[in-house]
């Protein structure tokens, strides 16, 4: 029973970093925006988390900063995209790119440094509890901030005219803006939540899970989120299941090479990316693409006619 709750705490933290990065691009995507620079987001919130903990000694700041670092570099995929009218696929990829050399730059001289771990919450009484204790009652503040933007971002989606103007802008662009909506309005402030978004993902790598920084931390993490969007359906409920189910085929593959299994680690550390192609083969094909609902104008460029 240990072992199973070890496993299973292993996995929520895993998750977490993954929901937040899905979360914002399924409101991204909502709205028609296709940003495959999800990684290069993530990576430069997490070194900007980390340096701005380290010399401040402030979590919160760390945390805010890495998400005001993600909400600009998500505008600036937005000024490219949905101002200037470039590619959304090219800028993206761009974007991840620019990322990478970026946190690489301003992560000179922290490579290998440690802050002080994110501290738990540990509430009184329920946290003791065996099982559920460790299991729902003793995270980072991060970890329960993550679920509660999950039902936020639910919320907001299909109950609130906002998100209904947001998925309108997303299903038909053209007719959204027959009626008036702001389309570049809305588009732009939902890449902005999700760069922010994807800045806590990585701020929670760099200063709570592993405080410490090194280059290219998100290892990946960024695309995974855009896997889980897709296998979500683009609904945060789903997009919650889907960063757990990933983050699960992480801490397996751990537990595994922990047991001794004779099998190489590089085959393990295969398996959430293996995990990623097989899901997103499966749901893009027969049955699997009858199920998808992608929004009708994502990834197109919105000219405005008058």
């Amino acid at each position: 029973m240990e072992l199973a709750v070890d496993i299973l705490v292993g996995m929520m933290l895993a998750a977490t970093p993954l929901l937040f990065a899905a979360l914002g691009e399924l409101v991204a995507e909502r709205a028609g925006v296709l940003n495959l620079g999800v990684e290069g987001m993530m990576v430069v919130g997490a070194v900007t988390g980390f340096i701005v903990t380290a010399e401040s000694g402030s979590h919160f700041a760390g945390i805010a900063l890495a998400a005001f670092a993600g909400t600009l570099m998500g505008l600036l995929f937005g000024l490219m995209t949905q101002i200037l009218l470039a590619n959304q696929v090219a800028t993206g990829l761009a974007l991840t790119i620019f990322g990478l050399g970026l946190s690489a730059l301003m992560g000179q001289g922290y490579s290998g440094l440690s802050v002080p771990p994110l501290e738990a919450i540990r509430l009184p009484v329920l946290s003791e509890l065996p099982v559920l204790g460790p299991l729902l009652f003793h995270h980072e503040p991060m970890f329960y901030l993550s679920i509660l933007l999950t039902a936020l971002v639910a919320w907001f989606l299909y109950a609130t005219r906002a998100g209904m103007i947001l998925r309108a802008v997303g299903e038909n662009h053209h007719a959204a803006h027959a009626i008036g909506f702001p389309v570049v309005r809305v588009r732009l402030a939902a890449v902005a939540f999700g760069g922010a978004m994807a800045g806590l993902g990585g701020a929670y790598l760099s200063v709570a899970r592993t405080p410490l920084w090194s280059e290219d931390m998100t290892a990946g993490r960024g695309w995974i989120a855009l896997a889980i969007v897709v296998f979500a359906s683009w609904r945060p409920g789903r997009a919650l299941l889907g960063a757990y189910l990933f983050g699960g085929v992480t801490i397996v593959q751990l537990h595994v090479q922990g047991a001794g299994v004779d099998i190489a680690s590089q085959y393990l550390s295969m398996l959430p990316y293996l995990a990623t192609i097989v899901v997103l083969v499966l749901i893009s094909g027969g049955r699997g693409a009858a199920v998808l609902r992608a929004p009708g104008s994502l990834g197109r460029t919105f000219y405005a006619s008058s």
